[in-house]
């Protein structure tokens, strides 16, 4: 079986990383055709997984987008999808990632006689949505796709909700590479060495700096802890939200906490300096489809607490594998930092039996398992 995977981003967000684990075992039958480049064509290509920038020229919507936006950025697409769909006839099926690719992908599976799959990677809601967009999505994904993966159960009960076909959708959970996250406790303890920390209590936030992420929310949640606890925020801006990073420095210099707040950008080293912590916290304020960040933190074998809401909930059960959080409850997450920084006993044995869960549970050969057998059932079915 030959894929044709298309992705809208040249950065690696999580819907990106979740492509470059799926079409690893497919690097000697599948091409990634990207809307963009950047670094994430750089992370495929050191995978050995064939890709090519579709073109040059970067597509104008966003998820807010009104109905003069769409139009315009489908008349941006038009050139190259004619080529895309050229293209398609030499794959099997196409593998839609993201939203713009899905515009590309419905079009060229018309034209080419070809499969299309949708990786739902997202809530299809007003909090994450335009209107038209949802409309767009909706619309595409019934009418032209033969399977909708999506990563969450919440992210199923927001397709329906806003009108998919519910037959067409199948749950499938992001996997990972238990490997990666195992044996970083020597270099953790370097890393907490040259960092500076000492002996303080590390709560660790990885994810792009942006209002929805609730980096605010930890920041303002740190005021009401001991003085000894400190917050590394892992990550940047992605997406234009520069403003959004001056304000969290602004946050910081405002309450007092420049000496308890470290911004670390972008780092490859995620792993170990989870590891490296004493608590993960996730913070955001709308509901996650799936929460990379939290399997990652339960594979390091780190406390995590986050924010109830989404697929979430799906993730963690309270008290046992970690701890949920209303999402932007400031005090809340306050008084569960406290409670892992006063019970380190308990908090490190509720991350040993999240440990063994999620090990479980998110295995990327697993994963990848039942992704094979989806695409083969649509291959079949369609010839």
């Amino acid at each position: 079986m030959k894929i044709l995977f298309l992705d809208q981003s040249g950065k690696p967000g999580g819907a990106e990383l979740c492509l470059l684990d799926v079409a690893k075992p497919y690097r000697d039958r599948c091409l990634v055709g990207l809307l963009a480049d950047g670094s994430f064509r750089e992370l495929l290509e050191q995978q050995d997984i064939p890709v090519q920038v579709l073109t040059g020229r970067a597509i104008q919507v966003q998820k807010d987008s009104n109905l003069l936006k769409g139009l315009s950025s489908l008349g941006q697409l038009l050139p190259f999808i004619g080529e895309i769909a050229q293209l398609s006839r030499e794959y099997d099926v196409i593998y839609a990632n993201t939203q713009k690719a899905l515009v590309v992908g419905a079009i060229a599976s018309l034209l080419a006689h070809r499969p299309l799959v949708y990786h739902l990677h997202d809530i299809v809601s007003s909090e994450h949505f335009s209107a038209i967009n949802r409309r767009l999505i909706i619309g595409l994904a019934n009418r032209f796709s033969s399977l909708v993966i999506a990563n969450s159960h919440a992210s199923v009960a927001s397709f329906i909700a806003a009108g998919g076909n519910r037959d067409r959708v199948k749950v499938v959970y992001n996997g990972f590479d238990l490997q990666r996250y195992q044996h970083h406790a020597d270099v953790a303890a370097q890393m907490r060495q040259t960092l500076g920390l000492g002996d303080r209590f590390v709560v660790g936030h990885f994810s792009r700096l942006s209002p929805w992420k609730g980096q605010q929310v930890l920041i303002e949640a740190l005021q009401y802890c001991p003085v000894d606890v400190v917050a590394l925020l892992v990550g940047d801006a992605l997406f234009g939200e520069d403003a959004f990073v001056a304000q969290l420095h602004q946050q910081v210099e405002q309450l007092g906490l420049g000496d308890r707040v470290r911004f670390l950008g972008f780092r490859s080293d995620v792993p170990q300096l989870m590891t490296m912590c004493d608590l993960i916290a996730h913070t955001s304020t709308a509901p996650e489809p799936f929460g990379r960040v939290i399997v990652e933190a339960m594979l390091c074998g780190t406390p995590i607490v986050a924010a109830a809401a989404g697929g979430v909930i799906e993730l963690i059960e309270h008290g046992k594998t970690g701890w949920l959080s209303p999402p932007g409850d400031v005090l809340k997450l306050a008084d569960i930092i406290q409670q892992c920084h006063s019970q380190p006993g308990q908090a490190i044995a509720i991350a040993h039996q999240a440990q063994q869960s999620a090990s479980q549970r998110f295995n990327l050969d697993t994963t990848n398992q039942q992704i094979a057998q989806l695409l083969q059932q649509v291959v079949s079915d369609r010839g």
